[in-house]
């Protein structure tokens, strides 16, 4: 159906049959042709009412809760240790191949994120909360050189084809995940671990030259710097002796946690520091990240990732405010910069979403629609029309194609959960339909929905008080 012969459908009975879908009344995909759903029938061009931005965090609400939370939890949680990482795409278990320190993190990070979200739910997701910080604090850990490994077998136990390298990504999302558990739940030990571990790392990786951090470390805690030239890369693919952009991003969303829950004036200098490098070297204009650096932070010639990039937009806003600047306008200048490239050049203007990765001054040349991507997107175009929406409705109109892209064609309506990655029209799978592995955790679209919830559920607030 067409925009047009829409518009003479009265809004209140548009979001009737919005909320009323949403909440079980529509049909559910079996393959991968995108439904017949209530987001394409809501016009993209309707104003951000208070009305509308109710009704529409209660669609993603029921969401956040039936599709995905209820498919993850308690089904993740491993009795004998841990949270499973494999899942097919019905969510049966499949063999392990490692344990991955990142997804252990991640879950941890988003059972305490949920607690905040929903004080109901906080009995039952702070047994998550505790579950994986027991197996941080005890298998991850290393009790004799300290640190925690990237990766142990599956049985838990530290493996010599896996390695024993410690890498900053990985020490990042333990640092994030104890600093959030702390504000969730006041647990004392987990604070510790968060900062403990911020300690460990610091000591050990910081540049005190160049500035950031080492990021691939030995069993000791030694740089891996081995050479500048050769084929060697580390657990994350950064050639080994170079800095990236993806941890030191996640290193700024790690130490932006750890400050507002213990605002230590040693943490306020690195995340100064962080913020400062993620705004002001790695971003360049017009608004895209560099990938790998020198360790004296020259740029080596990379693709730009649109999802790191808007990513990146809302967490050097989150930092600037937990320094006690919500409104620097450096900051949320550099921040719009980036939202705006990644619209000019990496979104998908016929069929909504954001593409993979492009360049700085040409069209996206990975044009599938990643999972991870797209709830970044959604999260970064509303903070961006909270901010800037009585400017213009770009971002508006984006947020709300960008949705209705998440639901016709990125979430899996016969088995719950979202698919990895999806072609650029999303009528086919780029990977396979698994919902889980040690990369693709429950972190991403939980955080992207919560926040956008509960930014949706403000701006209806605002909304009210214009009228009154």
């Amino acid at each position: 159906m067409s925009r047009t012969s829409m518009r003479p459908v009265g809004t209140a009975l548009l979001i009737a049959a919005l909320v009323g879908c949403a909440l079980g009344g529509c049909a559910q995909t079996t393959g991968r042709t995108p439904p017949a759903t209530f987001a394409a029938n809501l016009p993209s061009d309707l104003p951000p009412s208070r009305e509308t931005c109710a009704q529409l965090a209660e669609v993603l609400d029921t969401h956040l809760r039936r599709d995905v939370l209820a498919h993850w939890f308690p089904r993740c949680v491993d009795e004998a240790g841990g949270f499973h990482q494999c899942f097919a795409r019905d969510w049966t278990p499949k063999p392990e191949p490692y344990r991955f320190l990142v997804y252990q993190a991640r879950q941890t990070w988003t059972a305490a994120r949920v607690m905040q979200y929903d004080p109901a739910l906080a009995p039952e997701y702070g047994r998550y909360v505790a579950h994986g910080l027991a197996y941080l604090r005890g298998v991850m850990t290393d009790p004799e050189h300290g640190g925690l490994y990237f990766r142990v077998g599956p049985d838990g136990k530290v493996s010599e084809k896996l390695g024993t390298e410690k890498h900053a990504y990985g020490l990042s999302f333990v640092i994030y995940a104890g600093a959030t558990a702390y504000e969730a739940t006041g647990d004392e030990p987990a604070l510790a671990l968060a900062s403990e571990t911020f300690a460990w790392f610091d000591a050990h990786a910081h540049d005190d030259s160049g500035g950031g951090y080492f990021e691939a470390l030995s069993r000791a805690g030694h740089p891996l710097r081995t050479t500048l030239e050769g084929d060697g890369r580390d657990a994350i693919g950064t050639p080994l002796g170079y800095k990236s952009m993806n941890a030191h991003i996640h290193l700024l969303e790690a130490v932006t946690a750890l400050y507002h829950a213990m605002p230590d004036e040693a943490v306020r200098r690195r995340l100064e520091e962080l913020l400062a490098l993620v705004r002001d070297r790695i971003q360049v204009p017009p608004g895209a990240l560099n990938y790998y650096f020198t360790p004296d932070w020259r740029a080596v010639p990379m693709h730009d990732s649109f999802g790191h990039d808007i990513e990146t937009a809302y967490l050097l806003v989150e930092a600037s405010a937990a320094l006690g600047r919500p409104d620097d306008p450096g900051t949320w200048r550099v921040a719009r910069a980036i939202v705006d490239h990644a619209l000019d050049w990496g979104w998908d203007k016929q069929h909504g979403g954001f593409y993979y990765s492009g360049q700085a001054f040409a069209q996206a040349f990975e044009r599938f629609k990643s999972w991870w991507t797209q709830a970044e997107g959604l999260n970064v175009l509303l903070l961006m029309h909270e901010r800037y929406g009585g400017q213009t409705d770009r971002y508006w109109k984006a947020f709300r194609r960008q949705w209705q892209f998440i639901w016709d064609h990125q979430v899996d309506h016969a088995r719950g959960g979202w698919y990895a990655r999806v072609s650029e029209d999303g009528t086919s799978l780029v990977s396979g339909p698994d919902k889980a592995n040690p990369w693709k955790a429950a972190y991403h679209n939980v955080r992207a929905l919560v926040e956008t919830v509960e930014r949706l559920r403000r701006l209806a607030g605002q909304e009210a008080k214009k009228e009154e």
